[in-house]
């Protein structure tokens, strides 16, 4: 059985979905109460782990839940630090206490943007506070991978899915002759969801162990993004209107240049890559 902690997140409902179109067996916990049940265990990351542990015969777990908003991270550096860096490394010595392998999922903000296309084994250049909080962690568990410790890392850039409240208030907005805001200096490489959790879910199968990373194969930025949804829905293009993610009080580390990662262990051991962006938009579009 595969256990998905964080099952409330986006990514971990796409990778639910994904394991029971496989038919295969598993639990997502959830960290609010009224939701918890025998297929739902309730798990909070910021309350002492101390007694946890997994369902039984848990083989495999991904890590989903943290805090992942560089604003949030940047707000609360120690508080953030606590549930990324601190907690999770309990919680992964928690599951491989119980002979669990684990998956980790991190992010392309360990890496400042400077260069695309990054390989896995690139060193840590992080310019947020969250991709530092995420480059600590991965650092410590590539040093439990080197002991032997069942253990996977999956760096992701931007994923995309259907229910993106940001998508679906421009394309609302657009189809009703309404102006819309895009940052002109803030890229995304999208992902869809139901592709991400499909790799998820054949690293949990294949017992894959290392770093390996996903993302779209080109950036673009949020006010390209716009304007090609404008053309895409008929709207008049004058309705975007460009803006500066820096000017308008985003952190440190959300306007890098290069949002891309070498994506080649996937795609060779899997078959497995990330269409274009504007198709990705396309998919989640409707």
């Amino acid at each position: 059985m595969f256990l998905l902690v964080g099952g409330d997140s986006e990514i971990g409902a796409a990778t639910a979905r994904r394991m029971a179109e496989l038919g295969i067996a598993g639990a997502a916990t959830t960290r609010r109460h009224h939701r918890a049940d025998a297929a739902r265990p309730f798990l909070d990351l910021g309350a002492p782990l101390d007694n946890w542990r997994p369902p039984e015969g848990t083989s495999a777990a991904c890590i989903f839940a943290g805090i992942a908003r560089l604003a949030a991270c940047a707000a609360d550096p120690a508080g953030s630090a606590r549930i990324n860096v601190a907690q999770t490394l309990t919680l992964v010595d928690r599951l491989l206490a119980h002979d669990v392998d684990v998956l980790f999922l991190s992010t392309n903000q360990v890496f400042d943007g400077l260069q695309p296309h990054l390989r896995a084994d690139a060193p840590h250049s992080p310019v947020s506070e969250y991709g530092r909080q995420k480059a600590q962690t991965e650092a410590a568990l590539i040093a439990r991978m080197n002991q032997g410790a069942p253990i996977a890392i999956l760096r992701l850039g931007k994923v995309v899915s259907p229910d993106m409240a940001l998508l679906r208030g421009w394309i609302n907005a657009l189809k009703q002759g309404e102006p819309i805001r895009a940052f002109r200096d803030m890229t995304v490489a999208p992902a869809p969801a139901a592709l991400v959790g499909e790799v998820i879910v054949a690293l949990l199968q294949e017992r894959g162990e290392g770093v390996f990373q996903f993302t779209g194969p080109r950036d673009v930025s949020y006010a390209e993004t716009a304007r090609y949804l404008a053309a895409r829905f008929g709207a008049d293009p004058r309705l975007v209107e460009e803006t500066s993610a820096l000017e308008n009080g985003q952190p440190v580390g959300s306007t890098p240049c290069n949002t891309t990662l070498d994506c080649s262990a996937i795609r060779e051991r899997f078959a497995l890559q990330c269409p274009d962006a504007w198709a990705v938009f396309d998919t989640v579009a409707g």
